[in-house]
């Protein structure tokens, strides 16, 4: 696709912001056909499909928000005048054409086409049959934009496939595809990394760690915890597993405490056998696969730890590689924490549930990057470019 003006991008996400709140009725309506026809029982898949007022709000916001941020696309990232006459500048640029897979979550639809498109790129959106009613609302919604402001509808494109029609698209694509971005279970991202022939940029699963370190603050670890657990489990922040190193002052009955307001808020617990020598009513963990589970549920494991070491092996060993918190007042150890711990995101004293582009300050986000290559984070609009050199000479050759 060729490059457009900021004004232009700008027009387009302007007419998005009035069509969207225009047509709230109708996208409620599609959204209500797909959650009439959904399996509410899977309770954090249900909470992600679900649009409401406050939903399109929050889509409109984002929207808004990128309209207001520098486009990414063009700037300077380094310039060199070299000994032979050379001038070569790196300048950011559009990736191409982006793929995204997704499940449940309509307002992707949204936030992953403004932030491809205000960064110059084509989006190829495919998302899950759960939510076609409400997808195909709203890319009806961007065809309007794009059309009102004279622009192709082919910017943004939403996959009309089943999952083997989407495979045979990975596998032969119609199209050149540039960059692919699967946000889905690890079934799928082993799928797409297999037979993709194009960059693939992993939104990994979450399955987040936290561990309490015998310097804890114990009132502080229990409020982040609780956050971090039961604030919305239909999140990839949302955490899963809880470590307390067996050194905390007061161990068995803190446990107990931890134990007890966790059954209160309505979170099943696992805990390994040395935690349920003192648990006793809760099961025991038989299999260390359940380790690497992400739960998306109202269930965590509680293990514990020996010492710091331990703690960061296991997560290391276990974790999603999305987010870990460390609980301590020693900001020493916090640190060795924050530095061998391998998460896209590490904390220090505060809560999985700020991993998002929104409140890490980043903006609207395509996804999380659980990968090294070229992001690892929130996936905002200045990590939707690559890069380019341009190369000014005055007829040098080399010899």
């Amino acid at each position: 696709m060729k490059l457009l003006e900021t004004t232009i991008k700008n027009k387009v996400l302007e007419s998005m912001i009035s069509i969207l709140d225009k047509d709230r009725d109708k996208i409620l309506e599609a959204n209500k056909k797909d959650c009439e026809l959904f399996n509410k029982e899977d309770r954090a898949m249900y909470d992600r499909l679900v649009v409401d007022n406050n939903k399109i709000d929050g889509m409109i916001a984002s929207v808004k928000e990128v309209l207001g941020q520098e486009d990414p696309v063009g700037k300077v990232k380094s310039e060199r005048n070299l000994e032979n006459g050379l001038n070569v500048t790196n300048k950011t640029a559009p990736f191409g054409t982006i793929m995204i897979i997704y499940e449940s979550r309509p307002d992707v639809t949204i936030e992953a086409a403004v932030l491809a498109f205000k960064a110059n790129n084509k989006i190829l959106l495919k998302g899950g049959k759960e939510a076609l009613h409400s997808n195909k609302a709203l890319e009806k919604c961007w065809h309007q934009a794009l059309e009102e402001n004279d622009l192709d509808t082919n910017w943004i494109q939403l996959l009309h496939m089943n999952r083997t029609e989407t495979q045979d698209f990975l596998r032969n694509p119609s199209e050149k595809l540039d960059l692919i971005v699967p946000r889905g279970g690890e079934r799928l991202i082993a799928f797409v990394k297999e037979h993709a022939k194009c960059a693939v940029l992993v939104s990994g699963r979450g399955n987040n760690f936290l561990y309490v370190d015998k310097d804890a603050d114990w009132e502080k670890s229990i409020k982040v915890i609780l956050n971090a657990k039961t604030h919305k489990i239909s999140a990839c922040n949302a955490l899963d597993k809880i470590l307390v190193d067996a050194a905390v002052p007061n161990y068995e009955q803190k446990l107990k405490e931890l134990d007890s307001i966790l059954k209160e808020q309505g979170v099943s617990v696992l805990v390994d056998e040395k935690t349920g020598s003192i648990l006793k009513e809760e099961e025991v963990i038989k299999d260390e696969a359940i380790w690497h589970e992400e739960f998306l549920a109202m269930k965590c494991c509680i293990g514990t730890v020996e010492n710091l070491d331990e703690a960061i092996e296991k997560i290391n060993k276990f974790s999603g590689g999305h987010s870990s918190t460390v609980m301590t007042k020693d900001s020493s150890k916090a640190m060795k924490f924050m530095e061998q711990v391998d998460s896209a995101a590490v904390y220090h004293n505060a809560s999985t549930r700020f991993t998002d582009g929104g409140a890490m300050g980043v903006g609207a986000e395509l996804a999380i990057s659980t990968d090294k290559l070229h992001h690892r984070g929130p996936l905002g609009l200045e990590q939707l470019v690559t890069n380019k050199y341009y190369v000014f000479g005055d007829g040098q050759i080399r010899i």
